[in-house]
C-alpha cells in the first residue's frame, strides 16, 4: 500500500495512498558556519520548543567586534508552503550573500510545511517567529546577535513566492496586532516581495496566463496546501490582488519592493499587486523591478547569472535607501 501512490507531483513531490509524503527536493539541509562565509557568520536557534522550530541568525563577521547597529533583514522561504526549508543551501547561500551585500543581521525563519500542516499553519508559525525577533527590540532577548547588532528602527521583511505571501500577510497584521509591546507604528520599514505567490481562478487582466494547465498547475499547489480552501484559488490569502474584499490600504510598512521576472507565471500577479497598492490609498511607496528573460526565482538557481547580481543589487539598495 505504501509504494501506491495516490498523488504525483513529481519534480516536487508524491503522495503514497498510506498518506506518505516524499519530497523529492529542498530536502536537503546544510549546517550554520561559525567560519565566515562571504564575510559572513552563521548559527541556528531553537525559538520554538513547542513546535521545535529554530530560526537561522546571519551576522557580517566584522561586526562581532563592533557595537554597530545593523538593518534587520527577517526571511521567509518559499517553496509552494510545501518544499524548502530555511536550511536547504538555496537559501543559506542566498542568505549568506544578501547579508554580504547589505551590510544588514537575517533571520531567516522556517516553519511547518503543507501538506502535513495545512495553511494557515505557516503563516501563523511565521507570525511566531516574527514576534520572537522583536522580544529583543530592548536589547533582552535571548539571541545576543540580534540584541547587540539589530536595529530595529529599520526592519526589513522579505520573501520569495509563498515566503513572499506570507511576509505580505505578515505586515497586514502586524498593523492590526503588535508584535511587541509599546510600539508605536509596526516596527516594518519595509518589505521586499520576490516572485510573490498569488494567484486566482481567472486572469487578472490581459496579460495574464491564459494557458488553462498552467493556471490548474498553479492552482494545485495552493489545494495540496489549503486543502479545507472553500474558494479554493480564489481564497483571499492566495486572492490578493483580484479579489474585491481584499483591502491593502492597511498595509503595515512604509515602503515596498516587489521583484517580478518577466516569464514567471505570477510577472501579473506582481505588477498587479503594486498597483493595487497604490490605488488603494495606502500611503507609502512601492516600486516593481522586473527582470527581463528570466522565470520564476531564476535568481535561486543560477545566483551569478547578471540578471541576478542585478537583482541582488537592487535588493541590498533597498536597505540602503533610507529609514521608515
Amino acid at each position: 500500500m505504501d509504494s501506491e501512490i495516490a498523488v504525483d507531483f513529481s519534480p516536487v513531490l508524491k503522495i503514497s495512498k498510506s498518506g506518505r509524503i516524499e519530497r523529492l527536493m529542498g530536502e536537503t539541509t546544510v549546517p550554520p558556519s561559525s567560519d565566515p562565509q562571504n564575510g559572513v557568520v552563521s548559527k541556528d536557534v531553537v525559538h520554538s520548543p513547542d513546535t521545535n522550530l529554530s530560526v537561522r541568525i546571519y551576522l557580517p563577521e566584522k561586526a562581532l567586534a563592533a557595537d554597530e547597529k545593523l538593518p534587520l533583514l527577517v526571511y521567509i522561504h518559499g517553496g509552494g508552503f510545501i518544499i524548502e526549508t530555511a536550511f536547504s543551501p538555496t537559501y543559506h547561500n542566498f542568505l549568506t550573500a544578501a547579508v554580504s551585500a547589505s551590510d544588514c543581521v537575517a533571520v531567516s525563519v522556517d516553519y511547518r510545511r503543507a501538506p502535513e500542516h495545512p495553511i494557515s499553519v505557516p503563516f501563523d508559525d511565521s507570525w511566531t517567529a516574527l514576534k520572537w525577533v522583536f522580544t529583543h527590540i530592548a536589547g533582552s532577548g535571548q539571541e545576543d546577535w540580534l540584541n547587540k547588532h539589530a536595529d530595529f528602527s529599520k526592519v526589513i521583511l522579505s520573501g520569495d513566492s509563498a515566503g513572499a505571501n506570507i511576509v505580505h500577510h505578515m505586515a497586514m497584521r502586524a498593523a492590526k496586532e503588535k508584535l511587541t509591546p509599546g510600539l508605536k507604528d509596526t516596527g516594518i520599514s519595509g518589505i521586499i516581495l520576490v516572485h510573490p505567490y498569488f494567484w486566482s481562478k481567472t486572469p487578472i487582466d490581459e496579460k495574464d496566463v491564459k494557458d488553462e494547465t498552467l493556471r490548474m498547475k498553479v492552482e494545485s499547489f495552493w489545494m495540496m496546501a489549503s486543502p479545507n480552501s472553500k474558494d479554493g484559488s480564489d481564497d483571499p490569502l492566495l486572492n490578493v490582488v483580484k479579489s474585491e474584499s481584499v483591502d491593502l490600504s492597511g498595509l503595515g510598512c512604509g515602503k515596498v519592493l516587489v521583484m517580478v521576472a518577466e516569464k514567471d507565471a505570477l510577472v501579473r500577479q506582481g505588477w498587479g499587486y503594486a498597483a493595487k497598492l497604490e490605488k488603494s490609498g495606502w500611503k507609502g511607496e512601492v516600486e516593481v523591478v522586473e527582470s527581463e528573460g528570466e522565470d520564476h526565482v531564476f535568481h535561486l538557481v543560477k545566483p551569478t547569472c547578471e540578471k541576478a547580481l542585478e537583482a541582488m543589487h537592487k535588493f541590498s539598495g533597498f536597505f540602503k535607501g533610507g529609514d521608515k
